[in-house]
């Protein structure tokens, strides 16, 4: 009896606590996932978010995260599913739409083509910054640029590992037929242990990103920035030219491979800011 008495109050004070988590949660939600955050003298600073492109996570933005919070920057990574820009782009649009104030949207690699979809139509994406990235047009299919840009990713690249209802695509480590290998192509410049790191964790690619086409593309309609690495395999220089200038993008280039968010972070990083500085 004495134990059954004294358990209601306990029970009671547990119930308080978990309303009382459940109400600062949602409040927290109201404000979005990651608003932008006031500054001295009352300006808004945006939101910087990072989107990764295939065989990757958004740890590869780790070294630029680290930059941009020590200049007091909000920034978010969210993940990019992989599996197609119909699914991609409809996902971080929702992720965008959740986060008040201005927005700054980078994107790496295939990650260019969710960004490119996703930002289209929304106000508070102020400059697109593309990162080794793909920036394409209304119709394309990363795909069809691949093969005329004569990627090192293709066919002989791919290990292809089945599932209940589809297949993934993983990078093979060594060469295959006309794949020069994991480092030479994907992660050339990168450090040789790191590389293998790279490799172990890597995230599975969907075949429809390869064949679905991109829809109205943002960059029509909002200032984009590119950073092109000069030394990309996965996306050679001169396809990164043209989609970069058709875009009308401030156009950096450095002596880099596909990873220069991994590589030259730094680089990177300057380039996100020249477009802050620049639409702020």
């Amino acid at each position: 009896m004495f134990t059954h008495t004294a358990a209601r109050p306990a029970r009671r004070a547990l119930l308080v606590a978990a309303g009382l988590t459940l109400l600062s949660f949602l409040a927290l939600y109201a404000g979005g996932p990651a608003g932008a955050n006031p500054h001295a003298g009352g300006s808004l600073r945006p939101t910087i978010v990072l989107e990764h492109g295939d065989w990757a996570d958004a740890s590869s933005w780790t070294s630029v995260i680290q930059r941009l919070q020590r200049k007091g920057f909000t920034v978010v990574a969210p993940p990019n599913l992989l599996r197609g820009p119909a699914t991609d782009a409809p996902y971080l649009a929702s992720y965008l739409r959740s986060i008040s104030g201005p927005i700054v949207l980078v994107a790496h690699s295939y990650g260019g083509f969710v960004a490119t979809n996703a930002a289209t139509g929304n106000d508070n994406v102020k400059a697109l910054v593309y990162i080794d990235a793909f920036a394409p047009d209304q119709g394309e299919t990363a795909g069809d640029l691949v093969t005329s840009g004569h990627s090192c990713v293709d066919n002989d690249a791919l290990n292809l590992v089945p599932y209940d209802g589809g297949v993934d695509l993983y990078l093979r480590w060594g060469a295959n037929g006309d794949y020069p290998g994991f480092t030479a192509c994907f992660a050339n410049g990168v450090d040789p242990e790191q590389a293998a790191v790279l490799f172990a964790e890597q995230r599975p690619a969907a075949p429809a990103q390869f064949t679905e086409p991109s829809g109205p593309p943002a960059w029509k309609t909002i200032p984009s920035w590119s950073l092109i690495g000069t030394q990309d395999h996965v996306i050679p220089l001169a396809l990164q030219e043209e989609m970069s200038s058709r875009a009308g993008a401030h156009i950096t280039r450095i002596d880099a491979g596909h990873l220069s968010l991994i590589t030259d972070p730094g680089d990177v990083t300057k380039v996100i800011l020249a477009a802050v500085a620049a639409t702020s």
